[in-house]
């Protein structure tokens, strides 16, 4: 599973890491996951998600049952879906 999250699909930066002679190579700066359990009441289930920081700190400012209001629509099993070719 790609180190990814949940609710905002932030995925790692590709850089350069620098040596002290300047030599570069590249590296990935991955994101801040966190695996939180979220209850939904109008659900009466509880699902796993892998949060960024970032993320985490929304859902406890805007409240936990409305920001993935829009993810149930995709299942929020915890996994962003794969996208269909056309």
């Amino acid at each position: 599973m790609a180190r990814q999250c949940s609710l905002t699909n932030v995925k790692g930066l590709v850089g350069n890491k620098v040596s002290h002679s300047q030599r570069k190579t590249k590296r990935v700066q991955q994101p801040n996951l966190i695996k939180k359990r979220i209850f939904i009441p109008e659900e009466n289930r509880t699902v796993t998600l892998r949060l960024t920081a970032r993320a985490l700190r929304t859902l406890n400012k805007k409240g936990r049952p409305s920001v993935p209001q829009g993810k149930r629509d995709q299942g929020l099993s915890g996994q962003n879906p794969r996208p269909t070719r056309t």
